[in-house]
């Protein structure tokens, strides 16, 4: 899959999450597999710009191209503004949240809110691909809520502006992350335009992202949730697209070896306290199929400093991994 000029390896993207895709996570998805990650999405607005959440955001040192970084906002000229500063910051595809249904978001009529001015989703996609030279993408969803769902015109709309890529969550801002996903929609959407399209929503095992993209024709899948403590999801996809067969679940020493390194970089990334807190969801994905996990992650929480949840860590898996065991999953993946 190409992006402007960016040749992705595979066709495999790292969804943007707010929370969650940030530098650390984003390396070790790519090391992993993913042809692309997109970062959490950055506030247009400038003031909120030099905050210590804006500035680590836009923190890609190191980082493997391409790096794609989401803005977010509902005026034109200051999204603008803003693709341009994430240029200058090192961004080589900008992307456009049209997609977010967090009520914050859609509160100060950004995210899945646009979805409901069409015009205004013109004069934005306008303004920022007359900005910057790199490549422009759109993630949106298929409507505002089941009554006013408008995914292709605003896949056409997006075409006839320059956007180079688009990302389809098929879902309505309204069915936030619950209900059927619309991998109809998303095949209409792709059947009605030519730049590439990528399918988004509950694709959680090597299984459903062969069945979402012979479904679609869409040009590649995203992943977000699903890869959430299996950040291996990636390489599982890309063999069974390749083979036809599945590899073997990871071995509970390989999940040591990533989580402990996955831990190491967020307490460089954010500082030991910070990284403490952030570290606790992902330690809880990544061992919420283990046996005895629960009792683990209860006392996780008490723990205050690097060096004791490092420590727990080892030892929890330690003992796992005497047992050679492997992860095991649901027949169907984990939930998205």
């Amino acid at each position: 899959m190409q992006i402007g000029p960016h040749k992705l390896r595979n066709n495999l993207v790292v969804a943007p999450m707010a929370g969650v895709t940030d530098r650390p996570f984003r390396q070790l998805c790519k090391r992993l597999g993913a042809g692309m990650a997109v970062s959490e999405m950055v506030a247009s607005n400038p003031r909120l710009r030099e905050t210590q959440k804006s500035q680590r955001r836009m923190d890609h040192e190191g980082e493997v191209d391409p790096i794609s970084v989401q803005i977010a906002g509902s005026e034109p000229a200051m999204m603008a503004e803003a693709a341009r500063h994430n240029v200058d910051k090192g961004a080589q595809i900008i992307d456009i949240n049209m997609g977010c249904p967090a009520k914050k978001v859609c509160n100060v009529a950004a995210g899945s809110a646009l979805l409901r001015d069409e015009e205004l989703v013109l004069r934005i996609l306008d303004a920022v691909v007359g900005a910057v030279s790199v490549p422009v993408t759109l993630k949106i969803r298929t409507g505002w809520d089941r009554d006013s769902r408008n995914a292709v015109r605003v896949a056409q709309i997006a075409q006839s502006a320059g956007i180079t890529a688009l990302a389809v969550h098929g879902r309505t801002r309204a069915c936030a992350f619950t209900g059927e996903v619309e991998y109809d929609t998303i095949a209409e959407v792709k059947a009605r335009v030519s730049i590439p399209v990528l399918a988004n929503g509950d694709i959680d095992s090597p299984e459903k992202a062969k069945r979402v993209l012979d479904h679609t024709g869409a040009d590649a899948v995203m992943i977000g949730r699903a890869a959430q403590g299996r950040p291996w999801i990636f390489r599982e996809i890309t063999h069974y697209l390749e083979t036809g067969e599945k590899l073997a679940p990871p071995e509970i020493s390989e999940i040591h070896r990533v989580l402990m390194g996955h831990l190491h970089d967020l307490y460089t990334f954010y500082g030991e306290q910070p990284g403490v807190q952030i570290a606790r969801k992902h330690i809880s994905w990544y061992t919420k199929e283990l046996a005895g996990s629960g009792a683990f992650r209860q006392a996780l929480n008490q723990l205050e400093t690097a060096p004791e949840q490092m420590a727990a860590v080892e030892t929890f898996l330690a003992r796992l991994a005497q047992h050679n065991e492997r992860l095991t999953y649901r027949e169907e993946g984990l939930a998205a």
